[in-house]
C-alpha cells in the first residue's frame, strides 16, 4: 500500500472532523429557519446515502471480490445494518430511560455513541481508499452529506442536556475526532490482517442503508402537507442524482 494513500486517508478524515463546527451555524441560525432547512438536508442526506451503498459500495465491493466473494459480501452488508441497529437502539434506550431524571446520562451516551460510529466511519473511509482514491472520495462525499444532520442533531442534544453551547461544540469536535482514529486503524488493520479490505465497503453499504431507511426517511414521512413531501422526495432524488453524476463524471477505478 501507497504511504499517499494514508494522506489521503489522514487528510479525508481530517476534513471531515471539522463537520463538529457545524454548530456554529446553528447558534448563527434563528429556530425557525433552521426548522424549515432541517428536513430538505435530512432527504439529501437519505437520498446520498442509498445512492452512495447501492451505486458505488456494493457495486465496486462485488466486482472485486467476484461471484464466489457475493455471499461474504452481502453478509458483511447485514453485520453493517445490525452493527448500526444495534448502537442505535443502546442509545436510544438510554435516552427514554435517562431523560426522565436527568438529561445528562443522555449527553454522556450520545458523546460516547458519536465517538463510536465516528471510529467506524474512519474505518470505512480507510477501506474505500484502499480500493482506489475515487472510491474513497465519494465515500468522504457521502459521509460528510450524513454528518451534517447528525452533528446538528447531536449539538442540540448536548444544549438540551445542560451543556453550555460553546462546550457542546468543542466536545462534539472530540467525538468527531474518532474518525481520524479510525481512519489510522483501518489503514494499519488492513496492511496487517485484512487481505480484502474491499469487504469493508460491503460494511460501509449496509451501515449506510441502516441510516437512511430508519433514521432520515422516516423523520419525513411525518410531514402531513402533501406538497412539502413532494419537495422532501423531490431532494431525495436529487441526493441520488448526485451519486449517479460522480458515478460517470468519476469512474470507480483509477
Amino acid at each position: 500500500m501507497a504511504v499517499s494513500t494514508l494522506w489521503w486517508i489522514l487528510g479525508s478524515t481530517l476534513t471531515m472532523s471539522l463537520v463538529a463546527w457545524v454548530g456554529v451555524f446553528v447558534l448563527a441560525l434563528s429556530g425557525d429557519r433552521l426548522e424549515r432547512m432541517l428536513p430538505f438536508l435530512v432527504a439529501l442526506s437519505a437520498g446520498a446515502l442509498l445512492g452512495g451503498a447501492f451505486l458505488h459500495l456494493l457495486p465496486e465491493a462485488i466486482e472485486a471480490t467476484g461471484a464466489e466473494g457475493s455471499e461474504s459480501v452481502f453478509g458483511l452488508t447485514l453485520v453493517g445494518f445490525c452493527t448500526f441497529f444495534v448502537l442505535d437502539q443502546f442509545v436510544h434506550w438510554h435516552h427514554h430511560h435517562g431523560v426522565e431524571h436527568t438529561h445528562e446520562p443522555v449527553t454522556v451516551l450520545v458523546l460516547v455513541a458519536d465517538t463510536v460510529h465516528n471510529f467506524l466511519d474512519g474505518i470505512v473511509i480507510a477501506g474505500a481508499f484502499l480500493v482506489s482514491v475515487p472510491v474513497g472520495l465519494v465515500t468522504v462525499a457521502v459521509v460528510g452529506l450524513h454528518e451534517i444532520p447528525q452533528e446538528l442533531g447531536d449539538f442540540g442534544v448536548l444544549v438540551y442536556g445542560g451543556i453550555a453551547p460553546r462546550r457542546a461544540l468543542v466536545l462534539n469536535y472530540l467525538t468527531q475526532v474518532a474518525v481520524v482514529v479510525g481512519g489510522v486503524v483501518g489503514y494499519f488493520l488492513a496492511a496487517t490482517v485484512l487481505d480484502r479490505t474491499v469487504l469493508l465497503l460491503a460494511f460501509a453499504a449496509g451501515s449506510f442503508t441502516y441510516i437512511a431507511t430508519t433514521d432520515l426517511i422516516p423523520e419525513l414521512q411525518r410531514e402531513e402537507d402533501t406538497l412539502r413531501s413532494l419537495s422532501y422526495f423531490a431532494v431525495f432524488l436529487v441526493g441520488l442524482s448526485l451519486l449517479v453524476v460522480v458515478d460517470v463524471v468519476v469512474p470507480a477505478h483509477g
